[in-house]
């Protein structure tokens, strides 16, 4: 059955918080991102229960919620119709979410904005080295030939002039001019400096003064003739320097001179900020830094935590960080031995998300589960994890055990890649050892998928059992002007257009919703009493304090069934307080009996309110 997207829409819209609570709503190929001014007045249970949507979950400030190719765009539409929010770029609903984020998340970000986008240039080198290597070790004979050579150059070129590359999208982000971007880049790695991967062989200084000023332990105006290949945090700081320094003399120097006055002053002030003080701090800090994460990711102990803590850091949008650690460790002329942590910790993923949608028996949840595992093992993982498995957190957990195994595998062997950006299956193409990777990926399935098949069951597969009633979220379904209706049993709320029978969908007796049940208990939804209770216990009737008049009906034509798997608790003229149980139901039998159990939950004298207004 195609998707209802105007229906989609509108009941997305109406677990938001209303159209003030959103800052700015835009779409990319699968999904809905919108930034939200208030996060704790949307419904996330309900929207993720929504037909058609796959998954949501918050990344940088956004809420994301996924729908699928070729289908948000039209949910998109139908939502900005009936929201009345004013349609907005991917940039206008990242600015308006990071202006809501904490500086730290921002920090974080900035680096992930800067970084992501050179990853094709950093793939595309990884893989070139990786096959001209093996080509070399394959035909030794060909690593003496002017071929080699050439490919070897043009393979290295994107890690040589990595510099170059970081410092224009630095000044993307940053708002500078990129070409003054890329001379700053350039002048780092210029060919008078000694070549910062030859520094142990010795470097020249310059004297900007002449001599030597010592000032403490720090010698004012010396620079020395060193370049920054193998650095990319250094090449980031100068150019945010820049960029600041440049929109400050846009503002204070005078049209008629800017065009001369603003690049030249930009740049030298930059130069001289990034050679004298910028570039031998912050170098020196990266090198710690990388060398700390080296050591720990080498250390069996510290990766098989990393492997663990990794998705950790992606449920919280901190993993575009790893993007500056495995460039480091890249541009030094090292393997990057943070991808099969990645890798790891990703395929740990797919393998939990694959048992469950082997093992539960929900087709909602089959339907979503399957395919989003199959986005895992490619290396996309946000449906997976967003959609099927920190929702019902078991097979997260198992997961974060497979990814520590994976990890485990990694550190021992000494697996590494030659690039970033690809985990997965895909890490085939730029892993230093397919053999050894093939182990991790096997050991990071493998553990992920046994634990999450053992210890997962779903709600039909407890109650089938005669388990725990599933948690009932405690949302109301009719809202009026003299008190609340709340939810009576465990489920998804839907429209009363969608409910199996004519009377209940056209509303003959009143506003109606119906609940697809994942429960078998039907609980009061209010304070009130009993006013009417069916032989057949198939339905009840209960009206509140206020004088909200409700009747509860389980199940379509249950009436034929003659009280047959229904059990009531309650009796006629009874008090009830809201919660208390009311009837208990066996799915089961219903379905059996060839019926649908519905539970259908109708305001019957819905006319004497003003203001009602429904879930669904």
């Amino acid at each position: 059955m195609a998707l209802d997207y105007r229906k989609c829409a509108e009941e997305i819209f109406s677990h938001l918080g209303g159209k003030d609570n959103i800052a700015s709503a835009a779409h990319c190929a699968t999904r809905l991102r919108l930034a939200i001014v208030d996060n704790s007045k949307v419904d996330v249970k309900a929207i993720e229960n929504t037909e058609g949507v796959q998954g949501v979950f918050n990344s940088n400030g956004q809420l994301q919620i996924i729908i699928g190719t070729g289908t948000v765009n039209k949910v998109y539409d139908e939502f900005i119709a009936v929201s009345g929010v004013s349609a907005g770029s991917k940039e206008d609903v990242k600015a308006a979410a990071a202006a809501n984020m904490p500086w730290w998340k921002r920090l974080i970000k900035t680096l992930g904005d800067v970084f992501v986008p050179i990853l094709p240039a950093i793939v595309a080198a990884g893989l070139m080295m990786g096959l001209v290597e093996a080509l070399g070790h394959a035909i030794p004979n060909f690593a003496s030939t002017d071929w080699y050579g050439f490919l070897d150059m043009a393979a290295n070129t994107a890690f040589t002039f990595l510099p170059v590359l970081v410092a224009i999208s630095s000044a993307k982000v940053f708002g500078g001019n990129v070409y003054l971007g890329a001379v700053i880049g350039l002048m780092m790695v210029h060919p008078s400096l000694t070549n910062g991967w030859n520094a142990a062989d010795g470097y020249k200084v310059w004297y900007l003064f002449g001599h030597a000023l010592k000032i403490g332990g720090y010698t004012l105006g010396q620079v020395n003739q060193l370049g920054y290949q193998g650095h990319v945090i250094p090449i980031v700081i100068s150019v945010f320097v820049m960029s600041n320094l440049e929109k400050w003399l846009h503002k204070h120097v005078p049209e008629m001179i800017d065009l001369f006055v603003t690049p030249l002053t930009t740049v030298i002030v930059t130069a001289l900020a990034t050679f004298m003080v910028i570039g031998p701090i912050f170098s020196a800090l990266e090198t710690l830094v990388l060398n700390g994460a080296t050591w720990l990711v080498a250390n069996p102990i510290g990766a098989a935590v990393m492997g663990a803590v990794y998705p950790v850091t992606v449920v919280m949008g901190l993993h575009h960080m790893y993007n500056t650690i495995e460039l480091g460790m890249l541009a030094q002329g090292h393997l990057n031995t943070w991808m099969p942590i990645a890798s790891a910790a990703n395929f740990a993923q797919f393998g939990a998300c694959l048992a469950v949608g082997l093992k539960t028996r929900d087709r909602h949840t089959k339907a979503l589960a399957v395919p989003a595992s199959m986005s895992a093992s490619l290396g996309i993982t946000e449906p997976a994890i967003f959609g099927v498995n920190l929702r019902f957190f078991k097979p997260f957990v198992a997961a974060m055990i497979g990814g520590a195994a994976g990890s485990l595998v990694g550190a021992i062997t000494g697996l590494g890649a030659t690039a970033n950006g690809v985990t997965g299956l895909p890490g085939y193409l730029i892993a230093s050892n397919p053999l050894t990777y093939t182990i991790l990926l096997a050991v990071s399935f493998a553990v992920a998928f046994g634990i999450t098949f053992v210890t997962f069951r779903d709600n039909k597969e407890v109650e089938e059992e005669g388990g725990e009633e599933p948690e009932m979220e405690t949302k109301d379904v009719f809202t009026t002007e003299k008190g609340n209706v709340a939810q009576p049993v465990a489920g998804k709320v839907i429209p009363a257009s969608e409910i199996a029978d004519p009377m209940f969908a056209q509303e003959t007796m009143g506003p109606s919703v119906g609940i697809e049940p994942t429960g078998s208990t039907v609980v009061a939804p209010f304070d009130g009493k009993v006013t009417m209770l069916f032989p057949t216990k198939h339905a009840v009737g209960v009206t509140s304090k206020d004088g909200i008049e409700v009747l509860i009906h389980i199940g379509i034509d249950t009436v034929a069934m003659n009280g047959d798997g229904f059990e009531a608790f309650v009796k006629q003229d009874d008090e009830i307080t809201k919660g208390q149980k009311l009837i208990h139901f066996d799915r089961k039998k219903i379905k059996d009996a060839g019926h649908p159990d519905t539970v259908i939950v109708v305001v019957t004298n819905g006319a004497q309110f003003k203001d009602l207004k429904k879930a669904a």
